[in-house]
């Protein structure tokens, strides 16, 4: 049954995967969902003989039904290559009795990898179904990861170009080393004088503004996103959390039929989400755990349904790319969990918009029986990277150690003993500084640069080739702006 896609502003207007995947945002504001959750049409049984890009076929084609199987086989195939350091592209690590979805072996050692290795290559092939003329513009924000995954996803790819947003200041030493050395004709990177709220704010009113997009077409350009408010981005996530099933079974830690429970570090409820359509597909997960750091807006969420952003403090942590208080993605489950009733939707996100809050009524309240939440303070982050390491010699990063103590928080606190999976979103490499430091406080003063070649023989790894590669490379991007200057900066690089 072909799956079609449709704002959850409006659900009258109905549109092909291909179609979603090059808008991606709705003309009305609003974000594309499918029609119907689709199910899984191959047991566990045969998918835990699988290889990652068998799983992800068998999970994409169920989503994105105007692709062809070639086409859909032939992005995966350039997608999930060498780029990755590991033939599984995900392993599943199990520390002291939990399981670790590692989602770091891409090129850019973070979990956007996953996803932004495949949207250039849904996107072009996207584009030439629908014969698309326009240079393709992606535009897009940054809490840190996003920026240099989508950078490196679409350098140098014809008909494109990539113009990212990142908050200065609010990213690690790391990341933004990423970025501002990143090679590519058509890559541009502008860091913002604002937090990523505001970035992410900004690139969504241009996605809005129907002025600017006749401008833009006028000039043979059209924008398209590579934030997770892309279904293109949040299609190929769905395809780990199947995986990771499929391999507990494979590897004989499960049953058939046993249900896990998924803890996913978040922010912007894209990866959260993805599991809860894995879920839907007929994966058996029990709890989607939603584990957040100080700026806990989805915690409050979930204990109150009443998602309220004014007032609050944006903090910067040491897990920054979950420091956001508007979670872009949330829509998505809002409208789920409104019966996919556009006009509520679209009143809720209005209130959001106008007042910084509104709340969900009994019956959605209901509809989120499936998940808990926690957070982690500053110091129980650091306290758990320590405290792993001292007893295992697992190193995870900063967003890691906020999903792993949110898990043992849970399991703790509600004497369910059913077996975790946590997503390890990050190589522990990207937040040297805040992960040593917090393995032995000696290291608090050092540089971050200067920890690299520490953390290597601390947890007896490899430095990742991204990390050597920014070691001594050129900074390319050194633009800067205002937050009310974004639309003008991207004129300016477009030559408006």
């Amino acid at each position: 049954m072909d799956v079609r896609y449709r704002s959850t502003r409006n659900s009258e207007v109905t549109v092909t995967a291909s179609q979603a995947i090059l808008k991606g945002l709705a003309d009305d504001g609003g974000l594309f969902v499918p029609d119907h959750l689709p199910k899984l049409s191959v047991s566990m049984e045969e998918l835990k003989g699988m290889t990652y890009q068998e799983t992800a076929y068998a999970v994409m084609k169920e989503f994105l039904t105007d692709f062809t199987e070639e086409e859909l086989k032939n992005c995966i195939r350039k997608a999930y290559d060498s780029k990755f350091d590991t033939e599984e592209i995900a392993p599943l690590v199990k520390v002291d009795g939990t399981y670790f979805i590692e989602l770091f072996h891409g090129a850019t050692i973070a979990f956007k990898d996953m996803a932004l290795s495949i949207l250039p290559h849904l996107l072009t092939t996207s584009a030439k179904k629908n014969h698309v003329k326009n240079e393709i513009v992606i535009l897009t924000a940054t809490s840190g990861d996003t920026g240099k995954a989508a950078m490196a996803g679409f350098a140098n790819v014809e008909g494109t170009r990539i113009i990212v947003f990142y908050p200065k200041n609010g990213v690690s030493k790391v990341q933004e080393m990423q970025m501002v050395t990143q090679t590519g004709d058509n890559v541009d990177v502008v860091a913002i004088h604002g937090n990523f709220d505001n970035a992410q704010s900004g690139v969504k009113a241009m996605f809005e503004d129907k002025k600017l997009a006749e401008e833009l077409n006028k000039h043979g350009y059209q924008f398209s996103s590579a934030n997770s408010i892309n279904i293109g981005r949040l299609v190929p996530q769905v395809v780990y959390y199947v995986y990771a099933y499929a391999k507990l079974l494979d590897n004989e830690e499960i049953q058939p039929g046993e249900q896990i429970n998924v803890v996913v570090p978040t922010g912007n409820f894209g990866n959260i989400l993805a599991a809860y359509y894995a879920k839907n597909m007929g994966v058996p997960i029990a709890k989607l755990i939603c584990a957040s750091n100080e700026n806990k807006v989805l915690f409050d969420f979930f204990q109150t349904g009443v998602y309220d952003r004014k007032d609050r403090e944006f903090k910067l942590t040491t897990s920054p790319s979950m420091d956001i208080l508007i979670s872009s993605n949330l829509e998505r489950l809002i409208y789920q969990i409104a019966g996919c009733d556009d006009k509520k939707n679209a009143e809720l996100m209005q209130a959001l918009k106008s007042e910084g809050v509104y709340e969900i009524t009994d019956a959605m309240k209901a509809g989120l029986k499936d998940f808990a939440a926690g957070y982690a303070t500053e110091a129980q982050t650091a306290e758990t990277i320590h405290d792993v390491y001292k007893k295992t010699g697992y190193v995870m990063d900063t967003h890691t150690a906020v999903a792993a103590h949110v898990c043992q928080e849970y399991q703790e606190n509600s004497g369910d003993k059913t077996k975790c999976v946590v997503a390890s979103t990050a190589s522990p490499y990207k937040f040297a500084g805040s992960v040593m430091a917090a393995i032995d406080e000696k290291y608090a003063s050092v540089d971050e640069f200067d920890l690299l070649k520490e953390l290597s023989q601390v947890s007896n790894t490899e430095m990742p080739n991204a990390i050597k590669e920014i070691l001594n490379a050129n900074i390319l991007h050194t633009l800067e702006c205002d937050v009310d200057k974004m639309e003008d900066t991207v004129k300016a690089i477009l030559e408006l």
